[in-house]
């Protein structure tokens, strides 16, 4: 099983467990944070795209996000799996995925459910320290989670494996791993 898309609000651990994730099952670890600033910073025709709807504080569109994540899916060391990090994002964007995957006769394996609660969110999230964020920005950041992202889980309900996102990382990656291990 190695085709997996990790989701969860923000602040529950999802790059982290990415990285960590990715090591262990000896995939990709596929970021759309990355891909902007990869085609950006290489002023890529995408990338300069992306940029003007960034400088002009707008969201960059899903048909730019999705031509980044299509390209890099398309990579050959993506073709024996990959950990998605930040897309789909929508039920819109997992179609489109679902296309992507379907045109190179893949699909996903799993998607893996990070669940902590919003108080422990918010109080993980202040404790960074980073100045925008304020509890009010962090429940604001959560809404919008439940709201557009939040339907992706019943969206892949079939596949969907939640684990506690609660605790050291080596523990939460060895949930991941297990929960991984029920699934196929």
């Amino acid at each position: 099983m190695t085709r997996v898309l990790l989701v969860g609000p923000p602040g529950a651990g999802k790059g982290t467990q990415a990285v960590a994730l990715s090591e262990r099952l000896a995939v990709p670890h596929i970021s759309t944070g990355d891909l902007f600033r990869t085609h950006v910073g290489n002023e890529t025709p995408l990338g300069q795209e992306a940029k003007r709807y960034m400088d002009a504080g707008e969201l960059v569109p899903d048909s730019v996000t999705n031509e980044m994540v299509r390209e890099r899916l398309e990579e050959p060391d993506a073709k024996a799996g990959f950990l998605l990090d930040g897309f789909p994002r929508n039920t819109k964007q997992a179609d489109e995925l679902g296309d992507m995957l379907a045109a190179q006769n893949m699909q996903l394996d799993a998607v893996i459910e990070l669940k902590v609660s919003e108080d422990q969110l918010v109080e993980r999230l202040l404790a960074r320290g980073r100045s925008d964020d304020t509890e009010d920005v962090i429940r604001r950041r959560q809404q919008v989670y439940r709201e557009e992202t939040a339907p992706l889980l019943e969206y892949y309900a079939n596949i969907l494996v939640t684990v506690d996102g609660v605790g050291e990382v080596d523990e939460v990656s060895q949930r991941v791993v297990d929960g991984l291990g029920t699934q196929s």
